[in-house]
This record gives C-alpha cells, sequence and structure tokens, in this order.
C-alpha cells in the first residue's frame, strides 16, 4: 500500500472515530436529559401530593425511561460494535462477494438484528409516552362533562390501533422473517430494517396522525379561556410540544426514503432525538411550574396572572401557577365569596402546589363548559355545584 493511500485510510478512519464519539456524546447526553426531566416530575409530583397520592402517569413515565435505555443501549450497540452495518446499502455484487465468514458478513447480520429490536421498542416507548398524555389529559379534564372524556377515550384508541399497526408492519411484512438480516440475495427493502419503507410510512403516519390529535385535544379549549396572550401561547407551547416530536419523525423519514446511501445512519440519529423530545415533551406539563419558578426573575411580570374578558365563566388563568393568594386564601376565596367566585378563581396557589391534584369547581351556572387552571393545569366543569373541602380545611387533592 502506498503511503498516500495509508494516509487516506487513516484519515478516514479517524473520521469514522470522531463520528462514532460524537454520536455517544450526543446519545448519553440526549438520555440523562431525558432520565433528570422524569426525575424533576416526578419530584415535582411527590412534594406536591405526596408519594401515596401519585397517578398512574406518574408510573408510566418510568416504564418509558426503561424502554428509553433499551432503545439507548441498542443504539450504542448498533454503532459502536455493528459499526452502523446491516443488509441495506450494498449492490447486489457486494452481496455476493461478501464471505459469510467475514467480520464484515456478521456485523451486518448483527446490526440488521438490532434494527429489528430497535423499532419494536422504538414503538413500545412512543406507544408508552403517548399513553401517559392521554393518562394525563384524563386528571387534566377531571370534572368536566363526558363529551370531553370522550375525546381522551377516542385518544386511546388511535394510540392503541396505530400502535398495533406499527408492530403488525414490523413484524409481517417481511416474511420469511430470518429474512431481515439475509445478506445474499437482496432481501428486498421491506426486509432491510433500517430503511424498510413499509416500517417507515407506517411508524410516521402514526405520529402524524396521533400527535396531531393529542395536540388538538385541549388546545381548542385554551384559546377561549382568559389567560393574557402571552400566557396562552406559553400554554400553547406546553400543550403542543408534541409538534417537535413530530418534526424529527418527519425529518427520519425524509432522510431514509431521499438518501438510500447515508440515509438509514442520519435516520438513526435523528431516531434518538425524536426519542427523548418525546420523553421531554410528555413531562413538560409537570416541570414546567418549575421552570416558571426559575424563569420568574428574567421575565418578571410577562409570567404574573391577569383577567380578561372571555367566552367561558373561567379559564386557563395561570400556568402552573404564581405569585399571589396561598391556598388558604383560595378556598377563603370560594367559600365566603360566591359572588364574585371568578375573581378567587384566577388567583394562583404557592408554589407548593403547582403540581398538585387539587380541583376547584366552578360555582356559577354557565350553559358551556368552564375552564379553569391554577397551580398545575386544572379544569372544572361549570355543572359542579361546590368545592370539594377536606376536614383539615384545604381544598381536597382529587386528581
Amino acid at each position: 500500500m502506498s503511503d498516500s493511500a495509508a494516509q487516506a485510510a487513516a484519515a478516514a478512519a479517524a473520521a469514522i472515530a470522531a463520528a462514532v464519539r460524537a454520536f455517544n456524546m450526543e446519545l448519553w447526553t440526549l438520555y440523562a436529559f431525558g432520565v433528570l426531566v422524569t426525575i424533576l416530575r416526578t419530584w415535582a409530583r411527590v412534594k406536591a401530593v405526596g408519594i401515596r397520592d401519585l397517578r398512574a402517569d406518574d408510573f408510566i413515565v418510568w416504564f418509558a425511561i426503561l424502554l428509553y435505555t433499551v432503545q439507548s443501549t441498542l443504539a450504542y450497540f448498533a454503532v459502536n460494535h455493528g459499526q452502523s452495518l446491516a443488509n441495506n446499502s450494498m449492490t447486489d455484487a457486494e452481496r455476493a462477494a461478501l464471505s459469510p465468514d467475514s467480520t464484515e458478513y456478521q456485523l451486518r447480520v448483527f446490526g440488521s438484528k438490532i434494527q429489528v429490536v430497535g423499532w419494536t421498542s422504538y414503538v413500545c416507548l412512543i406507544g408508552t409516552l403517548k399513553s401517559a398524555v392521554l393518562v394525563f389529559y384524563i386528571r387534566l379534564m377531571e370534572g368536566l362533562s363526558m363529551r370531553f372524556r370522550i375525546r381522551i377515550w377516542i385518544g386511546f384508541g388511535l394510540v392503541g390501533v396505530t400502535f398495533v399497526a406499527s408492530i403488525a408492519t414490523i413484524y409481517g411484512s417481511c416474511m420469511p422473517f430470518s429474512k431481515y438480516w439475509q445478506i445474499n440475495p437482496d432481501p428486498g427493502n421491506a426486509c432491510q430494517g433500517a430503511v424498510a419503507r413499509p416500517i417507515v410510512w407506517v411508524t410516521f403516519a402514526s405520529s402524524v396522525v396521533t400527535d396531531l390529535y393529542l395536540i388538538m385535544v385541549p388546545l381548542p379549549m385554551l384559546w377561549g379561556t382568559t389567560l393574557r396572550f402571552v400566557k396562552k401561547l406559553a400554554a400553547t407551547f406546553v400543550l403542543g410540544a408534541g409538534v417537535f416530536v413530530l418534526v424529527c419523525s418527519l425529518l427520519k423519514t425524509v432522510f431514509v426514503i431521499v438518501d438510500p446511501i447515508h440515509g438509514a445512519q442520519l435516520a438513526g440519529e435523528w431516531g434518538t432525538r425524536e426519542a427523548f423530545v418525546s420523553v421531554f415533551t410528555t413531562n413538560l406539563p409537570m416541570i414546567f411550574p418549575l421552570l416558571k419558578t426559575w424563569l420568574r426573575p428574567i421575565f418578571g411580570s410577562m409570567l404574573a396572572s391577569t383577567q380578561t374578558a372571555s367566552k367561558y365563566p373561567t379559564g386557563f388563568r395561570t400556568i402552573g401557577g404564581g405569585h399571589g393568594s396561598s391556598v388558604g386564601g383560595q378556598r377563603q376565596a370560594t367559600t365566603t365569596s360566591r359572588p364574585h367566585v371568578r375573581n378567587s378563581l384566577s388567583l394562583s396557589g404557592s408554589e407548593e402546589n403547582i403540581v398538585s391534584n387539587m380541583k376547584l369547581q366552578n360555582l356559577e351556572a354557565y350553559n358551556g363548559p368552564a375552564i379553569l387552571v391554577t397551580n398545575e393545569f386544572q379544569i372544572a366543569d361549570s355543572n359542579t355545584r361546590h368545592n370539594s373541602i377536606r376536614n383539615d380545611g384545604r381544598i381536597q387533592e382529587s386528581w
């Protein structure tokens, strides 16, 4: 080998090593932040309601972290041990020339199997996180009429159907199943897990349908409420952050479709980002009160509550709570000042109750739905006649 060829090979090896290091750093940094966000969410909830009053979504997110750990570990092994190789991006001549006894052949078989397991863990992770969001919506809309609950159950149906469709595509589009790691002859695109278009399109369509639906469940109610415009934007960002997951999914799909050579690698990178963004946005409504507290010295009055006219008797008055009255103050206002209940409900609780399970019921007669958010996101229906008050004088935690 000439000196120039040796230098070129060394430069290529150095570039690959640098790319692997960069991938590892991004992968585990995102993973660490995803776990940290989940810890913050759990800490905020435990601080607010105690361990015994945690709800189903508080535990579902930790099951999702287990799946996230599996997916991140698979991605690590695919890149570091499988060298990002699989049974895709090969010509017929290259497939015929590759010996089954060679190291590259074994790495491609290994990488192909990782791809199948990786798709499975991805679908399970995304389905679990979306289920956690829907369970949170149940708490969010506790106290509203049945028609609001129906929207949530439709969401569960969509998540379930798209989950089954994705799993069926992974395990049914390539037959026999062993062709997923077949090298020669070419098993066809449907059996090349890294770039399999049936899997890519079905999972992308599932993301589009479910993400857009989950975003549209709470937002129409939000924009008819009494929040200041800037706080409506903040709430829209919190409740509609799933759109960023959709963007990652779109980019992943585009890379697979338009770049047959490097598309699989780019899609894998965006897949790890999509997983992190999914974890982050699922936990964002719970950690937003903490972020609001930390950012208040910077943004000041922008994070304060206000009142404006609305077609609803009450509304998303606060996002994540604010400074003002205490919970006791809320109780006093709602129990002793019924003629002025609209004003009393705009008061936000102490930061200790930001993510608590309080449910404030609207006391005014009103034909339409009444939406109220204080502390975290709390919604009450106008049909409810009175507040639930504990014997110790505190508003009952009912989420």
